[in-house]
C-alpha cells in the first residue's frame, strides 16, 4: 500500500493528474482520503497505516518463556492436554483446543 501512496504523490508532482484512482485501481474516495492525509501531516501521515489491535494474547512472554524451558526438559509435556492443564494450574489461564 505504501507503494501506491508514493506513486500517487509522484504522479501529482510530475503533473500526471489524470485518472489517478483508475491508475491505482482504487476508489476515488480512497485517493481523496490519501491526499487529505498528506496535506494534514505530510509523508509521515500519508504512509501511516492503522491496524486494529485485535485480541490480547492469552499467553504472555513470561508464560511462553517458561513453556519453552519445560519443552526442553526430558519430562516436558506428553500431550497438548498437559500443556492446557499446566497453564491452568500455573497461570490460571484457560486455553481452548
Amino acid at each position: 500500500m505504501e507503494k501506491e501512496r508514493l506513486l500517487l504523490l509522484w504522479w501529482i508532482k510530475t503533473g500526471q493528474h489524470q485518472q489517478l484512482s483508475q491508475r491505482l485501481g482504487r476508489d476515488g474516495s480512497t485517493v481523496t482520503r490519501w491526499l487529505q492525509k498528506y496535506r494534514q501531516g505530510g509523508l509521515e501521515k500519508l504512509l501511516e497505516v492503522k491496524t486494529s489491535p485485535g485480541a490480547t494474547p492469552k499467553i504472555t512472554t513470561e508464560m511462553r518463556s517458561q513453556l519453552e524451558e519445560k519443552f526442553e526438559c526430558p519430562q516436558g509435556f506428553g500431550s497438548y492436554q498437559e500443556i492446557v492443564e499446566w497453564l491452568k494450574q500455573e497461570w490460571n489461564v484457560e486455553i481452548k483446543y
